[in-house]
């Protein structure tokens, strides 16, 4: 089943996925079910579930190092960390997400399409510092990137790399957040666009490296 994608998206869908495009198939079937069942995502998603959200998203796997270690905050439904685990099986992923509602939909999820890589934590992104050692931060619409710094940030541990989608404020939120983002330990802060060569729309990321 190939809910609602065109050719160009099942050919994007081809390239990121590989023989692991079932597995995404079957994660966008759980979105337009139980997911929209859920509130998870609206009803009015359904016919954007594979272009605006899970391709949106897994494009920016081409950004992760390979076999990183990777803690995805506010993970929700899924968006970015599962569609990035489905596309990485070589990376790690923690969701953190503090709403047991969210939490259980994730784990059944996970556990339907056996995702091996995939650690669910249920608890704010302040509560999961030190818990565990990551290369790689992401987020997707969770806050403005001065709150978003702050959550994601520590979690490095003072060196590796956050991966924020945003959308077309992204320079403008950077320029607001980049005091903070010094004093957290970011050294360089930049705007990209990713997948422009297989997407209608491609993703801006805001890549924050951190060092000590």
């Amino acid at each position: 089943m190939t809910l609602d994608i065109g050719i160009k998206e099942l050919e994007a869908a081809r390239r990121i996925f590989g023989d692991r495009l079932p597995l995404a198939e079957r994660f966008v079937e759980h979105l337009a079910s139980s997911g929209i069942d859920r509130g998870l995502l609206g009803p009015r998603e359904v016919p954007r579930l594979w272009d605006r959200h899970v391709l949106n998203c897994a494009v920016i796997a081409e950004l992760i190092p390979e076999k990183a270690r990777v803690a995805d905050v506010g993970s929700g439904a899924g968006l970015p960390g599962l569609a990035l685990a489905i596309a990485r099986p070589d990376a790690m992923f923690v969701l953190i997400e503090p709403l047991e509602r969210r939490v259980n939909w994730l784990r059944e999820v996970t556990d339907d399409l056996g995702l091996e890589n995939v650690e669910i934590f249920r608890g704010r992104a302040e509560q999961a510092v030190g818990k565990f050692q990551v290369d790689v931060v992401t987020a997707r619409a969770v806050s403005a990137l001065s709150g978003l710094a702050a959550l994601t940030i520590p979690l490095l541990k003072g060196s590796g790399e956050v991966l924020a989608i945003k959308g077309r404020s992204a320079g403008e939120e950077v320029t607001k957040a980049a005091k903070i983002i010094r004093r957290l330990g970011g050294v360089a802060t930049s705007v990209e666009t990713v997948g422009g060569a297989l997407l209608e729309e491609p993703t801006t990321v805001v890549r924050i490296v951190v060092a000590r």
